[in-house]
């Protein structure tokens, strides 16, 4: 019979006007700690909330990640497509795969959530729906 496979999610909540310094190094000893205890998978997302959710790049925290840990596999979930080129996106995880010794994995999302509207100033949400999402998703995948 097959292992039962254990994984985390990372949803990286913070107090408000903590350092972010400290966010990120506690939340880079949490991975460590994951792969000591044997788990197999770590996600974490791409957040633009400015204060309290501080992973602006999940690339380059799992980056970070890599150089701390062993075996375990890390994931971005998400990367918000309608914010980034799908070649780009692409590209970073070709990167972040090498870099991680072939640990690397991603998940997508196309919904920009109604909070962030602001992000994209001029940018109505049929565009980052559609136009976006409609060509980014199967580009990123043959990249």
């Amino acid at each position: 019979m097959a292992r039962l496979k254990f994984g985390a999610f990372l949803a990286p909540h913070h107090p408000i006007g903590e350092h972010p310094m400290l966010q990120f190094r506690r939340d880079l000893d949490f991975v460590e700690q994951l792969d000591a205890l044997g788990y197999d998978e770590f996600w974490c997302g791409e957040h633009h909330s400015s204060g309290w959710e501080t992973i602006a790049s999940p690339e380059m925290f799992l980056a970070a990640a890599g150089e701390r840990t062993k075996r375990i596999k890390l994931g971005t979930g998400v990367v918000s497509l309608p914010y980034h080129h799908p070649f780009n996106v692409a590209q970073r995880m070709v990167q972040l795969d090498h870099m991680t010794g072939g640990r690397a994995a991603s998940s997508d999302r196309c919904r920009a959530y109604a909070r962030r509207k602001q992000a994209l100033p001029g940018r109505s949400r049929r565009w980052r729906g559609r136009r976006s999402c409609g060509r980014a998703a199967p580009c990123a995948a043959r990249h």
